[in-house]
């Protein structure tokens, strides 16, 4: 009897010590992963788009109708971008009708050579002391592959292990940094370059249908490049810090498949296809990926505090009781436990939806918006813009915790969640317009320049002056 006693009193001693053993597993460091530093890509001033040049591009589209003129102008104006974004060289050119291999090659190569060798001259790092290699870009996947390229221009190890990654979109930045993660737990004392961005040199829509032409809206050159570590030697010259990261993917779900798709119109003509599911497909994503990063982001007062919530609402539900006010109280507040958040710039739309749903101030989108203006949706590139954006203007503070969320093709919405392991405040991609940003107001220079198209009284005589300007 006495035996069993204390057989039992250990196994009342020891579940509440395995409880919390499990609880502190589940928060552990996953594979310890740093950032070392990042390179945003700022192209040549001759690939700049401004209003004339992007007037330009359109009236070269003889397929479009004064319609589709119309149309395109207002998504220009709903879009969020200025005129100080950048393009392939063969759509400045006036080539976006027959791009070839060297184009897409050659856009590819000049963002990787310029961000890399500043990454490896401000961390101090040789090519050859990288173990690992992970690149993504989705819409261009040459042999061989463009993580080969980098290899034979940087004459990198034999042993490195790389990785190429495509068709993923936008979200592809947070697969690689998962794979990176993931590779650094069998890996240890490894240092691994991740590289993301975007080929728009071979992929500019030429045709008419509105779901397709809208990238061209939107999309901008650009990318990035990061130095990541799990060296604990290197703990100490580390920006950030990885804490969590989440994945999810509604690819089973037909309808989230299909909402974003590269594809060709009616003519052949080769494009990406946003559909109109695309915002309840983003929320749905959102929404279930933020279930999963909640608990681990979010104090135990607030997850109290929701749950609780929830309970009273029901029950005053079910007592037919209304409360006014009450639905806008009753979500989940990130902010009580994130300290900036670093969203996709994929568009004003884009942008203001998520806000809404976190519940964010301006203050919260502004280095998103500026992103988006200065630089466009330049794809998975964009976080690491929003994110420069916000250690150029000395947001990042020792222990802040930074998100970040983004949304690609499959239907994917990913996001992760950094500690800022030292007051950062870098010179970066916007050293030399700061200053202007952010603007007292947005100006929209397409507006202003191209306003006297959405005059109803148009005709097709005028159109056509409009194409010969």
């Amino acid at each position: 009897m006495e035996l069993s006693m204390i057989v039992l009193a250990g196994l009342a001693l020891l579940c509440p010590l395995f409880f919390v053993w499990k609880l502190l597993n589940q928060w552990r460091d996953p594979g310890g992963c740093y950032i070392i530093g990042y390179e945003c890509h700022k192209p040549a001033e001759d690939r700049k788009l401004d209003t004339e040049q992007c007037g330009d591009i359109i009236k070269r589209n003889k397929n479009l109708t004064l319609e589709d003129y119309r149309f395109l102008l207002r998504m220009f104006v709903r879009a969020g971008i200025g005129e100080e974004t950048y393009g392939p060289r063969n759509i400045i050119a006036g080539r976006e009708d027959s791009p070839t291999l060297t184009d897409a090659i050659s856009e590819m190569e000049e963002f990787f050579f310029e961000t890399l060798d500043k990454l490896f001259a401000k961390t101090g790092v040789s090519p050859s002391e990288i173990n690992i290699l992970v690149l993504n870009v989705s819409m261009l996947a040459p042999t061989p592959s463009l993580a080969a390229r980098i290899i034979n221009h940087y004459k990198m190890r034999e042993d490195i292990k790389v990785f190429n990654i495509s068709g993923m979109g936008c979200s592809a930045s947070v697969v690689s940094l998962s794979a990176i993660q993931n590779i650094f737990i069998s890996h240890k004392d490894s240092l691994a370059i991740m590289v993301t961005a975007e080929s728009m040199a071979p992929n500019w829509y030429t045709g008419k249908d509105r779901s397709m032409i809208l990238t061209n809206c939107l999309f901008r050159s650009g990318g990035c490049s990061i130095l990541l570590t799990n060296k604990p030697s290197l703990k100490g010259r580390a920006l950030f810090k990885l804490k969590h990261l989440v994945t999810t993917n509604l690819g089973a779900i037909d309808e989230a498949y299909q909402c974003a798709m590269q594809t060709e119109d009616e003519h052949g003509r080769k494009g990406f296809n946003l559909n109109k599911s695309l915002p309840s497909v983003a929320a749905r994503g959102m929404i279930e990926n933020l279930k999963v990063m909640a608990p681990k982001v979010l104090p135990i007062r607030e997850q109290v505090r929701y749950i609780v919530s929830r309970y009273v609402k029901k029950w005053r539900k079910g007592k037919g009781v209304h409360v006014e006010g009450e639905e806008s109280k009753g979500g989940v507040n990130f902010k009580t436990g994130v300290d900036h958040f670093c969203l996709h710039a994929g568009g004003r739309a884009v942008i203001d939806g998520v806000g809404e749903s976190l519940r964010l101030s301006e203050f919260d989108l502004e280095p998103t918006r500026m992103a988006l203006y200065r630089f466009g949706n330049t794809s998975a590139s964009s976080l690491w813009y929003v994110l420069s954006y916000m250690e150029a203007k000395k947001r990042l503070k020792k222990g802040d915790r930074v998100m970040m969320i983004s949304f690609g093709a499959g239907f994917m919405c990913n996001s992760c969640l950094w500690e800022v392991v030292r007051d950062l405040e870098d010179e970066n991609v916007w050293k030399d317009c700061l200053e202007r940003y952010p603007p007292k107001t947005l100006v929209n220079p397409f507006m202003e320049k191209f306003s006297w198209i959405n005059d109803e009284n148009l005709n097709e005589t005028m159109l056509e002056a409009f194409r010969m300007m």
